[in-house]
């Protein structure tokens, strides 16, 4: 039988005011409070209670597709649904377990780097800590250790996949245009891949650049069947998708697809329904097995050699920019929605500006960490043991991090320089630079972290670099001219946001 993967990547990115920790009332949502709002209601809940119609349109059962698919929850996303939906939550691990003792120990679920920040963008503390962050939340919901990570917007270099051998996982998902060239073992001769022709029917082995030997397991997904499902309306009908499986399986043995999560029912509506039906009755009954990667890898090593495609000037590759990963750096032209005439320019500026308190940020953080803390990136890499258990006692965990009892006054300040890496992480976000235009609810976001982090350093008695920041970021235009530069967005939408906040608790978001 031919083996079937279907990876769902559910994420949205952390909607919450950086000041109360609630989600504020998002424009476009309605009828919802705010997205999250809306997509738990049109995918993230219908996927665990999805219906299987039989004759005489009844409904024969209800299937928790989880239970089917690969599929990973962005951490920040998953935080929100143990608060706000603990029974969808509880599904969603449950349908892991169930999955684990289907498959041999091998769970559906995947972890993700935790702030869907552009990993090959980041600088090595940032994304160590990022794969690190990921990992634990992992670890803490869902009881075990992940076999894989998803790297947001499978967006990745030689460094990025070293770091997950590293941290000892077993396989990632990439594009198929991400892969460069391959090898048979024990074969010198490289055969090289154009136009996405990369065989996604095989498991590939990428080695760490070291020379060690050590290597991860790399899955390329069907480029022509994930695209069908996510813009080719191939989700209309079961039996239809089934027929695009059995074309992309060919004499293989795995069909692979990796799509957004929200394809199935928030993307399109009864999605949910098609993949319950493709996977409970449709897709068995042609001859493929349901299955999960980890339990293919054990049926199915991976043996041909893989080298990545590392993009223009070895910025790095993803699957949703086909300039690499230039959608998070500059105008490349890959946008979603906006008016004719519109320009991204300002991703550029906004990149700038926000690595420069990134990184005025991490140095006071290194210098001043240095007094209260033994080892200042360990403490930041485990800090998030505190944000994963609020109950966690503070003051066990700064004793352990700097070795020693830390007076009343040092405890404020460490937890304080902690606050302000955490929401400096957050500050990278992808969806900051996703979209059309820099008055975008998704970039605002981002600038609230921003304007956090400078709040916190004022709050450590440190130099404010507001200033600078600012003209940084009035280098970036938006497309709406009453919307002015990047400055006036800041100063406008995310700045007060700390003011706001305390006096009203459910304002609603600037819209895109």
């Amino acid at each position: 039988m031919t083996a079937l993967i279907v990876h769902g990547h559910f994420y949205q990115p952390p909607r919450e005011n950086p000041w109360t920790g609630n989600v504020d009332r998002e424009f476009g949502a309605a009828p919802y409070h705010d997205w999250n709002e809306r997509i738990h209601a049109e995918c993230y809940a219908p996927n665990t209670q999805a219906q299987i119609i039989g004759a005489q349109e009844r409904v024969e059962r209800t299937v928790n597709n989880y239970e089917k698919i690969s599929f990973n929850f962005g951490p920040t996303l998953l935080s929100w649904l143990e608060r706000h939906h603990p029974q969808t939550y509880c599904r969603i691990l449950q349908a892991d377990l169930v999955s684990r003792e289907a498959r041999g120990g091998h769970g559906n679920a995947i972890a993700q780097a935790y702030g869907h920040a552009i990993l090959p963008l980041a600088n090595a503390q940032d994304r160590l800590t990022q794969v690190v962050w990921g990992v634990a939340d992992f670890r803490h919901r869902f009881g075990r250790e992940p076999e894989s990570l998803w790297l947001p917007e499978t967006a990745a270099d030689k460094r990025t996949l070293d770091l997950l051998i590293e941290q000892q996982l077993r396989f990632v998902i990439l594009a198929p245009a991400q892969a460069a060239r391959w090898r048979a073992a024990g074969r010198d001769e490289w055969e090289s891949v154009e136009n996405r022709t990369i065989d996604t029917t095989k498991a590939y082995r990428y080695l760490h650049q070291d020379g060690s030997g050590r290597s991860i397991a790399v899955f390329f997904y069907d480029g022509p069947a994930a695209r069908a499902i996510a813009f080719e309306n191939a989700l209309t009908s079961s039996e239809a998708l089934v027929a695009k499986f059995k074309r992309a399986a060919g004499p293989g043995t795995l069909v692979n697809v990796a799509t957004d999560g929200e394809t199935y029912g928030h993307h399109f509506k009864f999605g949910d329904l098609c993949l319950a039906h493709t996977l409970e009755i449709e897709a068995p009954d042609e001859g493929f097995s349901i299955t999960n990667y980890g339990q293919y890898l054990d049926e199915h090593p991976a043996e041909l050699e893989v080298q990545i495609n590392e993009g223009p000037d070895g910025e790095g590759t993803s699957w949703s920019c086909s300039h690499g990963v230039g959608r998070w750096l500059r105008d490349c032209g890959c946008h979603t929605g906006g008016k004719p005439g519109w320009n991204q320019a300002w991703r550029g500026p906004l990149r700038a500006a926000l690595s420069f308190l990134g990184d005025k940020a991490a140095g006071h953080f290194e210098t001043i960490g240095s007094d209260v803390f033994s080892d200042t990136w360990a403490a930041r890499n485990a800090s998030i043991e505190l944000v994963l258990d609020p109950q966690r006692s503070r003051e066990e965990f700064l004793h352990r991090q700097a070795g020693r009892w830390l007076s009343p006054g040092d405890q404020v300040r460490a937890l304080t320089l902690l606050e302000m890496q955490r929401n400096a992480l957050l500050m990278f976000t992808s969806c900051g630079w996703f979209f059309s235009d820099i008055s975008g609810i998704e970039t605002i976001q981002v600038m609230k972290y921003a304007a956090r982090v400078i709040e916190l350093l004022g709050e450590l008695g440190l130099p404010s670099p507001r200033g600078q920041f600012l003209e940084m970021l009035a280098g970036a235009r938006s497309n709406i001219k009453a919307e002015g530069t990047g400055a006036d967005v800041y100063s406008q939408y995310a700045e007060p946001a700390s003011v706001s906040a305390q006096l009203v608790g459910d304002g609603e978001a600037k819209p895109s």
